[in-house]
């Protein structure tokens, strides 16, 4: 295993900027269908203004640039949606990556209308059904190289990145964890009390595992626990574990180092010092503080001295330099 401890003050690393990031949003007719917003190098024009609801100056339905690029989809947590991860999204498209974040039907912000049962069945097939559509059917899909695919997750969406390239979480294991680490957060109650293995273990193992996924990002990981080498034995791919030192959510003691230890092939693994659960979330704008205080404490306030914009620098920076090494060209 390979372990860094990330500190703010090591130098700042920026990506290469291209000529213009250009965006698009879509919906993949899936049934439910799936809201998408896909980011990518752009030989359009610079845009100078923000022109996007989340800050940010795209070149909309620009024209692409580059051929047989990479790809990165990304999975939010739970109860949030697409926007949370814009940041990445955007750093992604700069160093030369389609990025494609979705929002997960059913597990999400605006609707959470499927049990734990579901959801940790329908998230990993979100990914596929998104790849499908990235890879047939977007009208830039012959862009796409195939064989360089990355997932992106943070939080469920860790789990999500997991069960993607072929983990199965094993209920049972995580039953044993809650029973003897109750003070777990996640555990008082957990969305898992209620899951039977015995109906739900098949309807995962039909959907875990896309082959074509050839990387993962796996972020303040949820469940963690609930993987042990038996469970984690299909993940042969490349893993880049990030945790934060004071996440009370998702601990890394409790999950990024769980995986670590149980994963077949040592990861990369980097836990941030000062770092919460939401410092890996997109930085919120200064007036959020001013204009929506419950907001501004809730989602964006970080502990003392933690920079959160200056630390995405180097987030970025090493999750670039992982999937650049690892997603053969």
């Amino acid at each position: 295993m390979r372990l860094w401890s990330i500190a703010l003050g090591f130098a700042i690393l920026c990506p290469a900027v291209a000529e213009a990031v250009g965006f698009e949003q879509a919906t993949i007719p899936t049934s439910p269908p799936i809201e998408i917003g896909i980011w990518y190098p752009s030989s359009s024009s610079r845009v100078a203004a923000v022109n996007v609801p989340f800050g940010q100056a795209l070149a909309v339905d620009g024209e692409i640039e580059g051929e047989e690029l990479p790809l990165v989809l990304l999975s939010h947590g739970h109860d949030s949606n697409m926007h949370a991860h814009v940041h990445t999204a955007l750093a992604l498209a700069e160093a030369g990556y389609v990025a494609v974040a979705l929002t997960h039907p059913g597990d999400n912000a605006q609707n959470q209308l499927t049990v734990a049962s579901d959801w940790l069945v329908s998230r990993p097939a979100d990914i596929s059904r998104t790849l499908d559509y990235m890879v047939s059917d977007w009208i830039h899909a012959d862009v796409i190289d195939a064989d360089r695919i990355g997932v992106f997750g943070f939080s469920m969406g860790g789990y999500t990145a997991l069960a993607a390239a072929g983990a199965l979480i094993d209920i049972d294991q995580a039953a044993r964890h809650c029973a003897e680490t109750p003070e777990d957060l996640t555990c008082d109650p957990s969305a898992l009390d209620n899951v039977d293995p015995t109906e739900f273990d098949p309807r995962l193992r039909d959907v875990a595992g896309d082959p074509r996924v050839a990387a993962i990002v796996v972020v303040a990981p949820g469940y963690g626990y609930a993987f042990d080498r038996e469970a984690l034995e299909n993940v042969t791919v490349p893993v880049q574990i990030w945790s934060g030192s004071i996440d009370e959510l998702t601990p890394h003691i409790w999950n990024g180092a769980v995986l670590a230890a149980n994963l077949p092939d040592s990861p990369e693994v980097h836990v941030v010092e000062n770092a919460g659960h939401l410092a890996f979330a997109a930085p919120c704008p200064e007036s959020i503080r001013h204009y929506d205080r419950y907001t501004w404490d809730t989602y964006c306030r970080d502990a003392e001295g933690f920079d959160r914009a200056a630390f995405h620098a180097v987030f970025h920076q090493r999750i670039v330099d992982f999937l650049d090494s690892v997603i053969s060209p």
